[in-house]
């Protein structure tokens, strides 16, 4: 099912940022250090970059309700994850680029398919 844009704010792109530059561009789930605007390491490929951007999720999966308590900074896998285990808007071969397991104490665990080196802040 495509994004309906026309369910987000005016102003979703400023709503985002704020979002992201409060976390500090890490992703609230995994903790991941994920890259900021205009930041693309060379050494990285398109699928390695793809999986160090943010996103900001809606956690009741309403895009009108902008509440902060609603609005989670999230990778792309684990924004992948969030959506396909609600029969979302994921396709399989996004699905594909990741291994999901459960640790011993029922936590989900995201894993990626390709090696994504470690990022820094400069």
């Amino acid at each position: 099912m495509p994004i309906n844009r026309q369910r987000y704010a005016d102003n979703w792109s400023d709503i985002a940022l704020s979002v992201k530059e409060a976390a500090l561009w890490r992703c609230r789930h995994c903790g991941k250090q994920c890259l900021r605007p205009g930041e693309k390491p060379s050494n990285l490929t398109r699928s390695e970059w793809t999986m160090a951007t943010l996103s900001v999720h809606h956690a009741n999966f309403m895009p009108e309700d902008n509440r902060l308590s609603n609005l989670i900074p999230l990778c792309t896998p684990c924004h992948i994850a969030v959506h396909g285990g609600r029969n979302g808007n994921v396709s399989p071969g996004q699905l594909s680029l990741f291994s999901y397991i459960y640790d011993e104490n029922g936590v989900l665990k995201i894993i990626p398919n390709i090696h994504l080196f470690s990022l820094t802040s400069s």
